[in-house]
């Protein structure tokens, strides 16, 4: 295969740093964005801070396909958070490419998102659809900023096809990752990766809420009904043993300018006031799976409640109340 171009669809934390770190390896990368981050990436470029270095590449910055047909070496990769994926693959689909047919029809279409509903939504209007398993810890407060504090590498990215299996373009791709800097293992079992990683981020809403003042009970209950309905649905994943041998020492989060990360996705999402987060697709799914099969997960639905209440009210990232919590699980 030649080189390939990229489209970032969502250059937020980690499509961010995925965007410059393969722009920075010499590949042909275009961000998908919009509001004040979009300005900031056509006025200022992509800042991106890590803790060996800080670096500002100037891409060409996009809101969407142009009328403009996109060569047939394109690779799409989806990094919008699972709520706002049904819009980006509808306005994605239908993108002419050159030499006639669509994207949905022709290009390939990688999922480096959390949770796992991304790669069912996409497989209904891409024919060719990778899965990404997501270790990266990334975060997006600021316009134009992304802070990447993987080290020493930015992160660990799993990539095979959807629903199984791997091809060629798996390959060329994490060969592409490789290069850039990042673990890019190609799995042909890579839902299993992702399925590990869902339960995972189960934590993600109660970090959100409560900031790093978890109640340890709550993170050990939701994940807990989280194997119990992956059993019960028969679902292969990954264990924490697993992926810790996976990951060893090659992401550790470092300081950048000083700092720690803040917090991960959903209280990223919280703290920017983005107005909708993931957590009707991550604890969300362990809920969908328990009422299919016959398992309580009241812990995951308080999560899910909660974190709406937050988004709909406006309270800070770590400043939800936990007596509401607790009175919510009764």
């Amino acid at each position: 295969m030649g080189r390939m171009r990229y489209v970032i669809i969502g250059a937020g934390a980690v499509g961010g740093t995925i965007g410059g770190r393969l722009a920075a390896a010499g590949h042909d990368v275009t961000l998908v964005a919009r509001g004040a981050h979009l300005d900031a990436l056509r006025n200022r470029g992509l800042t991106l801070r890590q803790p060996e270095q800080e670096r500002t590449v100037r891409l060409p910055a996009v809101d969407g396909p142009d009328r403009r047909p996109l060569p047939p070496d394109t690779v799409l990769v989806l990094t919008v958070k699972s709520q706002d994926t049904a819009g980006a693959l509808a306005a994605w689909v239908d993108a002419p490419v050159d030499g006639g047919g669509t994207a949905g029809e022709r290009l390939p279409l990688f999922t480096a998102q959390n949770g796992v509903v991304n790669e069912p939504a996409a497989l209904r209007l891409f024919a060719r659809v990778h899965g990404v398993c997501v270790w990266l810890p990334a975060t997006h407060l600021e316009p134009g900023v992304v802070v990447a504090n993987g080290h020493p590498h930015p992160g660990v990215l799993h990539v095979g096809r959807y629903p199984s299996g791997s091809d060629d373009t798996d390959r060329a791709v994490a060969a592409d990752l490789t290069v850039a800097g990042f673990v890019a293992p190609v799995r042909p079992d890579v839902m299993r990766w992702k399925y590990g990683k869902l339960l995972g981020n189960l934590g993600n809403g109660l970090q959100a809420l409560f900031g790093r003042d978890i109640p340890a009970e709550l993170t050990g209950r939701v994940r807990a009904e989280g194997e119990a309905v992956l059993a019960a649905a028969g679902i292969p994943h990954t264990d924490q043993a697993e992926e810790a041998a996976e990951r060893g020492d090659l992401v550790q989060h470092r300081p950048v300018g000083g700092e720690q990360r803040s917090g991960g996705s959903t209280w990223q999402s919280l703290a920017r006031g983005a107005g909708s987060v993931e957590t009707d697709h991550l604890n969300g799914e362990v809920v969908l799976l328990g009422r299919l099969h016959g398992v309580p997960t009241p812990v995951n639905a308080a999560v899910q409640q909660a974190v709406r209440r937050a988004v709909r009210e406006r309270i800070p990232a770590g400043e939800f109340p936990s007596p509401e919590l607790e009175k919510m699980l009764g």
